[in-house]
Parts: C-alpha cells; structure tokens; sequence
C-alpha cells in the first residue's frame, strides 16, 4: 500500500488516493460503470467480466445467432492477449525502474479514451440497426480497457496490501461473507483476537471495492438510460487520469525522498 514516510506528518493526498480503500472504490466504481454501460448499450456483452459471455454466446448458439456468438467468444482471446501484453509491459517497466501502478495506469486511461471515442461514435449506429460491425469495435474497446486494469491489480505489486479483484465481485463477496462470520464468531469468543482483527482489516479492504462496483453499475444504468450515448464515459477516463496522475506524483515524492536521505 502506498503511504506517506512515518517521519511525515503532512497530509499527502496522492498518497491517500492510492491507498487501499480509495483506489480500491475507485478502480471498481469505474469497472462497474464500463461493465454496465456496454452491458446496456451493446446488448448484453459483458466488458468486465468476460467469462459470463461465453456462458452468453452458449444461449446465442442454440438461438443460432452465429455472428453474436462469434463476437462474445472473440472477446475471451481479446482479454487474454491483452493481459499478456500489459504482463510484458509491466516487466519492461519494472526493469527501466519507471512507476509502473502509473505506467498500467496511464495505458488504462488511453484504453479508455478509446473506448469513449468509439463508443459516442458507434453506438447512435446501433440504436437505429444493430450489427455486430458496430458491436465489436466498441465491445473489443472495452474488454481491452477492462483487461488492463485486471493485469494492472496482479503486476502493482507493493502498492496494495494484497491482491484484491476490482472488476470481478464474486470472489470479493465470498471474502467478505466469509470474513463477516469470522468476525461475528470472534465476537462470541469463537476465535482468537487476531483472526478477529485480521477479518475485520480485510472487510474494511473488500467492502469499499464491492460498493464501488454496485454505485458504478447504477450510475452507470442512470446515465445511459438518460442520455442514450456513450458521453458519460468521460467519468472513468477522468478518474483513471487522476489515479495516473497521484501514481506519478507519489513515484516522483519518494524518488525525492531518498534522495534528500
């Protein structure tokens, strides 16, 4: 986890931004947000969570919609070869010494300024025919987007304590119902004073990513079904852009720090 130096005493707001439970709502309120909105707009392909459009192309299979089935199988490849790419620019980064949370974070932001561009410029297309020429462009933008940030969560290592999902809450919600009875227990004397305390340290980690995701998601759902375009996206591009930002503020900071040691 990114922190201030014990011997300071000033606040540090970048050092806060990056800190677990912040970057950890924010991270997932902008994958909630990606997720939901592609959900809404591209009928039904999920951005975020891709596994469940394999689960999605089996019912367009034996609707015999072959090219919806095409498009949800594609994005499978698309996430892994992405992650594989971000994998290797994460090592190419650690072995130049730059930032790499920063670094990830900055390709995030690009993903999804791509995302933006394409998705205002498709997706009037699809309210007035929907084809899968519009669907994949954007759909791709996405899942590449959401790709970076998942490889971005395995590859910052040292920035949080542990490794948390933040476009992905189904193993956070075991986590956090698995460490819920773990504290309650606690409370009755069922365990010991440590794991009390160790349960309640990783709810205060995973309940801030899970809310993020879900006010993500219904914002989302708002603005969408509002505005009928794409434009909302500026959201999650502003708030990787900060996140991008406080990395490279917190990188410089400690550089400087030594140095002045």
């Amino acid at each position: 986890m990114v922190a201030t130096s014990p011997t300071s005493k000033s606040f540090s707001l970048s050092a806060f931004l990056l800190s677990d439970g912040p970057a950890g709502f924010l991270l997932s309120w902008v994958a909630g947000f990606v997720d939901t909105s592609a959900f809404i707009i591209l009928f039904g392909i999920f951005t975020a969570h891709v596994t469940g459009n394999i689960a999605l192309a089996g019912s367009s299979f034996v609707s015999s919609d072959t090219e919806t089935t095409i498009t949800r199988l594609l994005m499978l490849p698309i996430f892994m070869l992405t992650v594989m790419l971000v994998s290797l620019l994460a090592r190419y980064a650690r072995y130049r010494q730059w930032p790499v949370f920063a670094v990830l974070l900055t390709a995030e932001a690009i993903a999804l300024s791509v995302l933006l561009v394409v998705g205002t410029q498709l997706s009037p297309e699809l309210i007035l025919d929907v084809q899968e020429e519009y669907i994949f462009p954007i759909a791709m933008a996405g899942v590449v987007a959401m790709a970076i940030q998942n490889a971005m969560m395995k590859e910052a290592k040292g920035v949080f304590k542990s490794y948390i999902p933040t476009t992905v809450m189904t193993g956070n919600t075991t986590q956090l119902s698995i460490d819920i009875v773990q504290f309650l227990w606690g409370q009755f004397g069922g365990s010991s004073p440590t794991a009390k305390q160790e349960a309640a340290e990783r709810i205060s980690r995973v309940f801030p990513t899970i809310a993020g995701f879900g006010l993500g998601g219904f914002a989302a759902a708002y603005f969408v079904l509002v505005s009928e375009t794409w434009w909302s996206l500026i959201f999650p591009v502003v708030i990787i852009s900060i996140l991008a930002m406080a990395a490279y503020v917190e990188h410089f900071r400690k550089a400087s720090s030594r140095l002045s040691n």
